[in-house]
């Protein structure tokens, strides 16, 4: 058999759903398992969205639709993105897909070309460098440290910009250390993409779920309208992971590119889902704010509780749902205290190279679970430490 293509093949997976198939096979087992290794919201979308699918449904709107989305969900996303980011984009701006990975995937596809470098954070989301090798890309990292708040460094990014450099990669609150950008970091990436004329993706999923504050877009600064294209979707925000549904929000000259890859790949998203999305946006039942401070309140016990396990150290993020936990004290690898969680006391999290290299001595947990999961997993997490507390280092 020839091997498959080269594209494919420098292309990686994600070590979430590596230890969540490993966390499935120990409960088939019989085994008690706190799933704490998923992005996924443990909430489901209101009431009215519900019903506003079940009509859309009976309503026969089951049909092809226009290959960009249909101009109901567009609009209300652009006056969605007005009223919460004060952005002014129109429907025309906005191509449907289905889900952010896609969204993603078509942008680096319109906007690479082999060779190309792309700048992107680690610790960042795996599927940045993944994609951008499979576009035969060249992935350049910038490194987030604890030491700077896990803020992008805008010196390191600038000694990283070649005449090669095509695209930079942003995502805040991000995924996995729950850092919202600041204002003179945002305002110095544009700067830089203004500078050396690069596009910026900005992966905004995570937007609404915030701790303290206004989220301020990367489209908003002077000279990004024209070079930005914002990444989101209703997963985290609306807890509608398995509706499968994202967008790209994009410059006017782009979007005949992208709803071109969407008539050779997926040729328009489920009409019905995206008559339900409206409504999710409209939110008549208030189920984001209602989860945000939910997530807020869990966040506080959580991160609270992690840090007095020996050898661990966790600081409160201040968006999206992960804690970020420092293990490096602990004298064992996050590997090895990951396998020690899951395997001895039944507690799913990720270690942190599955982020990116930076993210080496971390373990990233989700906290989007009930709080009586949370406790339960704690308990369970300081009766083991006992297998590192020997090893601690200081």
């Amino acid at each position: 058999m020839r091997p498959i293509s080269a594209r494919v093949a420098v292309m990686s997976g994600e070590g979430a759903l590596s230890v969540f198939a490993r966390a499935k096979e120990l409960e088939a087992t019989g085994r008690s398992i706190i799933h704490l290794e998923l992005g996924e919201p443990d909430f489901h979308p209101g009431p009215s969205v519900v019903q506003s699918l079940k009509t859309a449904v009976d309503e026969g709107k089951d049909r092809y639709c226009a290959v960009a989305g249909v101009r109901e969900l567009r609009d209300e996303i652009a006056k969605y993105l007005n009223r919460t980011r004060k952005l002014s984009v129109s429907a025309d701006n906005v191509v449907i897909a289905p889900g952010c990975k896609a969204a993603l995937f078509f942008a680096m596809m319109t906007l690479l070309d082999p060779g190309d470098e792309v700048l992107y954070p680690d610790p960042g989301f795996p599927g940045y460098p993944s994609i951008t090798l499979g576009m035969g890309a060249v992935p350049v990292a910038y490194e987030l440290t604890a030491r700077n708040g896990f803020q992008p460094d805008l010196d390191e990014i600038a000694r990283k910009i070649t005449p090669r450099t095509r695209m930079l990669l942003t995502n805040s609150p991000g995924n996995p250390t729950g850092t919202v950008n600041s204002d003179a970091v945002q305002r110095g990436l544009a700067e830089l993409a203004v500078k050396h004329d690069l596009w910026v993706l900005s992966d905004e999923i995570y937007a609404r779920i915030l701790y303290s504050g206004d989220y301020v877009s990367m489209m908003s600064y002077p000279g990004m309208a024209e070079r930005t294209l914002i990444l989101d979707g209703f997963s985290k925000s609306f807890a509608m992971t398995g509706w499968r549904l994202g967008y790209t929000v994009a410059p006017l000259d782009i979007m005949p590119a992208l709803t071109m890859l969407a008539v050779n790949c997926y040729t328009c998203v489920a009409e019905f889902v995206q008559y339900a999305a409206v409504d999710a946006l409209r939110d008549r039942d208030g189920s984001t704010p209602a989860m945000v401070a939910e997530f807020a309140r869990r966040r506080q016990q959580f991160t609270a509780d992690l840090s007095h396990v020996p050898g661990f150290h966790c600081a409160p993020p201040e968006g999206a749902f992960y804690a970020w936990v420092d293990v490096a004290d602990t004298g064992m690898t996050a590997e090895q205290i990951c396998e020690i969680l899951l395997e001895q006391a039944g507690v799913a999290a990720i270690p942190g190279a599955a982020f990116g290299k930076a993210g080496k001595k971390f373990v990233r947990f989700s906290f989007a679970s009930s709080v009586e999961n949370l406790r339960e997993a704690t308990l369970r997490i300081r009766k083991v430490s006992a297998a590192w507390q020997g090893s601690l280092v200081g």
